[in-house]
């Protein structure tokens, strides 16, 4: 019973009011690392965070880029690629040597093939994995000391396509599944260290990987889908649009989810999860996590009935809401241990 109610929770995903931002001490700049921070979302956070005063280390790989990075107040480009371990402990020992600590990690870094699984390659699923999971091991792993030292924050950078899944984005959404368990683990894990640990989840945003794996199928003019033709041809019609002059400008602008980010980094209670997106988007999404907690409810002696399921959100609405802090899971556990137990005798 308990692992629906966490499951519930987790894929409980609402629009809510933001809660005010906690202030920030004058006196104290806080540091944040973001993982590839050179285009799209991390770069976007990195200017926005350094804008509002923050001490930004902005992971990037190449010199251009780190040149580019350096040449912004409050941003220093670290030389990061998250699928290189020497490279992350290389990062550890420059921060900690600059001496302001580490407030925040955001994992950002992240890739994206898009082909059916049926046809899908091996090298490709690897390659997403050792960035999107396990270069989010890496980091976070290397720099948790430091995190835990100034009780800070984890922002881990999922996507509504952690929440569900669609044709061709098997491996995309397969990382980003990981991720979120990543997440709920690692925050039940730190939680009474003080360090709180959040998920963003982004819809469609302008993002150099997808730019760069639509010009990959959009080269593949003999690949073969098979029965999947139909969608093969969808794919090639929106990466052919996605690819023409302008369409940067028509794509939601991703300060929208930096800020986010910085709500997850200074609110005093900070949500579960962070959804930034359109109206259509966000409401796929939750139909989607509603869907998959009816598929798990129904049909077995355990089911909860429609009455019980209004109690259960009535019950987890001010954790998710940040009423309550999700942070201080003794009470919330008891309440709802309490809550099954006084259900027990009814299915039993």
């Amino acid at each position: 019973m308990k692992n629906l109610l966490f499951i519930f929770s987790m894929l409980f995903i609402v629009l809510l009011p933001t809660p005010a931002l906690a202030d920030k001490p004058d006196s104290d700049q806080k540091a944040v690392l973001i993982t590839g921070a050179t285009t799209g979302i991390g770069r976007a956070t990195a200017e926005h965070l350094a804008a509002e005063g923050y001490f930004v280390y902005a992971g990037a790989r190449k010199d251009a880029d780190i040149e580019a990075l350096n040449k912004i107040k409050n941003i220093m480009a670290v030389r990061l690629d998250v699928t290189k371990q020497d490279q992350v402990d290389a990062a550890v020992k420059l921060i900690e040597d600059q001496g302001r600590g580490l407030w925040g990690l955001v994992n950002n870094a992240g890739v994206a093939v898009f082909e059916p699984f049926t046809v899908a390659k091996q090298e490709d699923l690897e390659f997403i994995y050792d960035v999107n999971v396990f270069g989010v091991f890496r980091v976070t792993q290397a720099f948790i000391p430091m995190i835990v030292e100034s009780k800070g924050r984890i922002v881990n950078i999922s996507s509504v396509s952690g929440i569900f899944s669609a044709p061709t984005a098997a491996m995309y959404s397969g990382s980003k599944h990981a991720l979120e368990a990543m997440t709920d683990s690692l925050a039940i894990e730190l939680r009474d260290l003080d360090v709180h640990v959040t998920a963003v989840n982004p819809g469609s945003f302008s993002s150099a990987g997808f730019d760069k794996d639509c010009r990959r199928t959009l080269e593949e003019t003999e690949a073969d889908w098979g029965h999947l033709e139909d969608i093969r041809q969808w794919r090639i019609d929106r990466c052919k649009k996605r690819m023409e002059p302008g369409y940067e400008s028509t794509a939601a602008d991703p300060i929208a989810v930096a800020i986010a980010i910085e709500q997850a980094l200074l609110e005093d209670k900070p949500r579960v999860r962070y959804l930034v997106a359109s109206q259509v988007g966000a409401g796929q999404t939750i139909a989607w996590g509603v869907r998959e907690v009816l598929a798990l409810n129904i049909g077995h002696d355990q089911s909860y009935t429609r009455d019980e399921l209004v109690q259960l959100i009535d019950l987890l609405w001010p954790y998710m809401s940040g009423e309550k802090s999700w942070h201080s899971q003794d009470d919330e556990w008891e309440t709802h241990d309490s809550w099954v137990e006084r259900r027990l005798p009814d299915k039993n």
